[in-house]
């Protein structure tokens, strides 16, 4: 009998990658919630294992050779996950390379510049005291939406990212495509960007990944107590 994985997991966008990557693959796992407003992120047994102190990351209980394995960094999670089943990486190593570049591409581009963008936007004006960087939310709105159309362009001529199949690289950038209001974009100028949110959205993995402890999830003004944990400062 397959010995679940372990997610080390809260419900935000990073942590969406690895719960959907589980879903969509069909493997068993079993979550330990990682409260990152309260800085479980930062304990000794998290860190043994995520030393980036960073959520997600996973163990392994049979790894390569059958013994454990701890990954962390999604990018890893979600290659790892994908050699160990044999599935959402391509067929073909020019498959696995436009894979292996837009999952880069999420990596190094979305998920930082929407990141800071969400900071910005959301978290920053409601601290105590509020900051509101009209420099900095126009920095990093105008770079998600350059992201954004760079998507857009590519999906007018493949199905998904990587080509004509589904694969990590999907998962990757749709939890953090999937919040395009919170960073204050427009879907009007970028019809198969929205396609594609529509379509990826609609698969039951996805559904289920996203999902996972949806209730613990708070907006930066009901969570204000967080902020010195996430951000270093009084919130």
């Amino acid at each position: 009998m397959t010995e679940p994985v372990e997610l080390y997991f809260w419900p935000t966008p990073n942590g969406w990658k690895a719960s959907i990557a589980l879903e969509e693959m069909g493997l068993p796992y079993a979550v330990k919630l990682v409260n990152i407003g309260k800085g479980a992120q930062f304990a000794p047994e998290f860190l043994a294992i995520s030393p980036n102190n960073r959520m997600p990351a996973i163990v392994d209980p049979e790894g390569p050779g059958g013994a454990p394995v701890s990954v962390f960094e999604t990018g890893a999670i979600l290659m790892y996950l994908a050699r160990k089943t044999g599935r959402f990486y391509g067929s073909s190593e020019r498959e696995r390379i436009a894979v292996e570049e837009w999952l880069m591409w999420q990596m190094g581009g979305v998920g930082p510049m929407a990141g800071q963008a969400h900071h910005f936007l959301k978290y920053a004006p409601v601290m105590d005291p509020p900051h509101v960087l009209p420099y900095a939310q126009d920095r990093y709105r105008g770079e998600v939406a350059r992201l954004y159309k760079v998507l857009d362009t590519r999906l007018a001529e493949n199905e998904y990212v990587a080509g004509d199949f589904y694969s990590i690289a999907d998962m990757a950038i749709w939890p953090w495509a999937s919040l395009w209001e919170g960073q204050q974009q427009t879907l009007d100028d970028k019809p198969h960007f929205a396609r594609w949110l529509e379509a990826v959205g609609s698969r039951p993995g996805v559904k289920a990944g996203r999902a996972l402890h949806a209730e613990l999830r708070q907006t930066p003004q009901e969570n204000k107590e967080s902020h010195g944990v996430l951000f270093g400062r009084k919130g």
